[in-house]
């Protein structure tokens, strides 16, 4: 068949390609998408089409099988999202918590003394080996090791003062009667 019968021949098909597809997708603008893409497929496979068969039924089966690949497709990826959706954790903890104990550790490192800082700086957060840290704070590696452990230890205690704070109830403060019995003689 030469392009011009075959653009004419389909051509002639349009209204009834429209109204199949409309009745597939229950949308006009889905429709045209539809139409489209049919036409789109059965140009790509012009040749597949024999002479003599009927040109009406060869584009509604390509129109309805463009829809059923498409209709496939959304639903894989339909079934796609909900797969990632089941791997993605439900609740991301608030990041306000993290920037607030941030802040208190930062504030209780800036307390240490000056030399228990250093120290701490030099080997937890710069890296160095306890023997470079020492060569850098001109000090003994002994020396180095006491005060990067009384660091530490302040660091927890002051930890512990925290978490006791927060698991604690607060502590009651009761009211002396004045005048009363519980005075003390003077």
């Amino acid at each position: 068949m030469i392009a011009q019968e075959f653009r004419s021949d389909v051509v002639g098909q349009l209204d009834s390609l429209r109204r199949y597809a409309r009745s597939l997708t229950r949308s006009s603008i889905d429709a045209e998408d539809l139409v489209h893409d049919a036409l789109v497929r059965a140009f790509e496979k012009r040749a597949s089409f024999r002479a003599g068969h009927n040109m009406r039924v060869w584009l509604m089966s390509i129109l309805h099988n463009v829809f059923i690949d498409g209709t496939r497709l959304r639903r894989a990826e339909v079934q796609r999202l909900a797969r990632a959706t089941e791997l993605v954790d439900r609740a991301c903890p608030p990041a306000q918590d993290d920037h607030v104990r941030l802040n208190q550790v930062r504030e209780a490192f800036m307390e240490l003394p000056d030399e228990q800082r250093a120290a701490l700086h030099l080997v937890a957060i710069e890296g160095l080996g306890y023997a470079e840290a020492a060569e850098a704070l001109g000090i003994p590696v002994g020396t180095l090791m006491s005060r990067i452990a009384r660091a530490r230890a302040t660091l927890r205690a002051i930890e512990d003062s925290d978490l006791g704070a927060m698991t604690l109830p607060p502590k009651r403060h009761y009211l002396r009667a004045v005048g009363g019995g519980d005075e003390r003689p003077h």
